[in-house]
């Protein structure tokens, strides 16, 4: 059984369809990637997968659960983070406010949200040193780096993350690939939506493409590196 199954799922917004039937399954300990253009449904996958918007058609089952009518709250109760595209920190919270909002579902347990607390801090020990200060005054770098941190706060077995090199300088996209395959090694599996099929396929063991909604390739990132269309539409390759 999957960690992660979607079976045929359709997506509106208003009358808009934004997903066509799509199916995709996550294996425990995996990191999957989404990659596609602008406009493909990557976000949307994502925001149907975590409750946010609710499928019209089609199932999502995580740990063989059905999710499709689970509240968004209870998704991450249940094992789910999401670290959404342009970071969304809360600019007026300071870096360890943001990281304790992150780990509401641990309730009053102090002593947990402490050690999640750690964890994150080694894994980016720039927010250790900016806990106190104030999220919107952190770099762009740093905001993502929050964003990740948040999203791990609730010690979730799927983290799903949107673009989370989105407007960072090369070497601190480098910086953040590396922690997310770290994150991965420590148990922690991974659907990664990302702009930069390079870089994410050669950090995912597998991949979807999206194309208006609809998946249209599928394999191990190593085939989907070789497939002469990817190498066209998304690597930039003639």
């Amino acid at each position: 059984m999957a960690l992660l199954e979607l079976q045929n799922v359709h997506t509106y917004y208003g009358y808009v369809h934004a997903l066509k039937g799509i199916s995709i399954t996550v294996e425990e300990g995996e990191i999957v990637t989404l990659i596609g253009a602008n406009g493909a449904g990557k976000t949307t996958t994502l925001r149907t997968i975590s409750g946010l918007i609710r499928p019209k058609e089609g199932k999502i089952f995580f740990e063989g659960k059905l999710l499709n009518n689970v509240p968004a709250h209870k998704i991450v109760y249940m094992g789910i983070s999401h670290a959404p595209e342009g970071r969304k920190v809360f600019p007026t919270l300071t870096v360890e406010e943001n990281l304790n909002m992150g780990a509401y579902s641990l309730g009053n347990d102090k002593e947990a949200i402490e050690a999640n607390r750690e964890r994150v801090f080694r894994l980016f020990p720039r927010l250790k040193e900016r806990r106190k200060q104030l999220a919107g005054t952190l770099s762009g770098g740093e905001q993502q780096m929050l964003a990740i941190g948040r999203a791990l706060m609730s010690r979730p077995k799927l983290l799903m993350l949107d673009e989370p090199s989105l407007g960072l300088a090369p070497m601190l996209v480098r910086a953040i690939f590396e922690t997310i395959r770290e994150i991965n090694e420590q148990g922690v599996t991974i659907l990664l939506v990302e702009q930069n099929a390079r870089a994410a396929l050669k950090l995912a063991h597998r991949g979807y493409v999206l194309e208006t909604g609809r998946i249209v390739l599928s394999g191990t990132a190593q085939e989907l590196m070789e497939d002469e269309r990817v190498r066209k539409a998304y690597l930039g390759e003639r």
